[in-house]
């Protein structure tokens, strides 16, 4: 089991940009000391909900600020950019880091950031698929060239190439069932969804292996990323408390409105292809703490954070993305004994020997 830190990026009132920019980045660092196999950064647009828009530029700096860490992308917002420029940046990355990326990817949601690009949500699948088989024919072949409906690419040769061969691991970001079907058909690993309950993400995990084997792809080595709010303390009680206090930090209303909402600006109705978020952003992402507690994050004592983790391993997750509280205003010191905690008494036990 591998154990990554996930950095939204969330600026809190009161904070500027540089301020959000070094507590994430002295987390990264702390995330290498203690001994996290890697750190996985957002991709956001116009708001505070996320201030790096910039994925390559962000890993770039990580990347000389660390020489261990795994690099990742969580995500890439590929219908936001041009394919090639994607291709060559991570190609750059990878080379510039000894090859330490982790390339992730997704077709987005958010309807402010698709208005601000001028790019139609309803299009945001197919830009995807062609982005995605244009950055993996740019890696894998000596020349490549295309012509699809959205990106038409020349006969070019990759300038630099990515130190990873054949390119660095891909996760495509899935919520929906029909997502994981789809990427699973072309032996795509995902990064499953961390707002789903446990059940979901064992189903999905399970939909994704049997979907890949039936079309010929190797499944037993391939390393499915799950992402969780994660939380532990050294007793339960205490873990307990914690959550209900982390609540009380917590405003829904910057994450879940109209604007994060894969909302069609011309109709004010769901964009088509993302009707399974129907209910999960225009209705306010209500989810009590009993629910969290039993259903979706990973929290706890030692013990029972363990035990929840083996479950996601058993599920078929090798990968576990921890986020220690991106979207709440906890003090570095705070975080740091979280992070260090989760470290010693969690990580051993699912190292090899243990």
């Amino acid at each position: 089991m591998r154990f990554s830190t996930f950095h939204l990026f969330h600026r809190f009132e009161h904070q500027s940009v540089k301020e959000v920019y070094d507590h994430h980045v002295a987390l990264a660092e702390l995330a290498e000391e203690v001994g996290f196999d890697g750190v996985w950064i957002g991709e956001h647009h116009f708001r505070d909900y996320g201030t790096v828009p910039s994925i390559a530029a962000m890993l770039g700096y990580l990347a000389a600020r660390t020489s261990r860490l795994r690099l990742g992308s969580g995500v890439y917002v590929l219908p936001l950019h041009d394919p090639v420029h994607v291709a060559e940046e991570v190609a750059e990355l990878d080379v510039l880091s000894g090859g330490r990326i982790e390339f992730g990817v997704g077709r987005g949601y958010q309807s402010i950031e698709f208005d601000g690009f001028g790019v139609d949500l309803a299009e945001a699948r197919d830009r995807f698929d062609e982005s995605l088989d244009i950055i993996r024919g740019l890696w894998t072949q000596p020349r490549f060239s295309y012509e699809g409906k959205y990106y038409r690419v020349g006969d070019v040769e990759l300038v630099p190439r990515p130190v990873q061969q054949p390119h660095p691991p891909i996760h495509v970001a899935a919520v929906s069932p029909e997502t994981v079907e789809r990427y699973a058909a072309r032996g795509l690993p995902i990064l499953a969804d961390p707002a789903a309950p446990f059940k979901r993400v064992a189903k999905a995990a399970e939909t994704w292996r049997r979907t890949a084997a039936e079309a010929g792809h190797a499944v037993d080595d391939v390393e499915l990323v799950v992402s969780r709010s994660v939380y532990v303390a050294p007793t339960v009680e205490q873990a307990r408390a914690d959550q209900e206090r982390f609540e009380q930090l917590f405003d829904r209303s910057r994450i879940f409105n109209a604007a994060s909402a894969p909302v069609d600006s011309r109709t004010g109705e769901v964009a088509k292809g993302f009707e399974y978020w129907q209910d999960r952003y225009l209705k306010g992402g209500e989810v009590g703490t009993d629910f969290r507690w039993d259903q979706l994050e990973v929290i706890g004592d030692p013990a029972r954070v363990i035990s929840q983790i083996a479950a996601l391993r058993d599920f078929g997750f090798a990968h576990l993305m921890c986020d220690f509280g991106s979207t709440r205003p906890i003090p570095f010191e705070e975080l740091k004994k979280t992070m260090t905690f989760f470290a010693d008494e969690v990580m051993p036990a699912f190292k090899e020997g243990s």
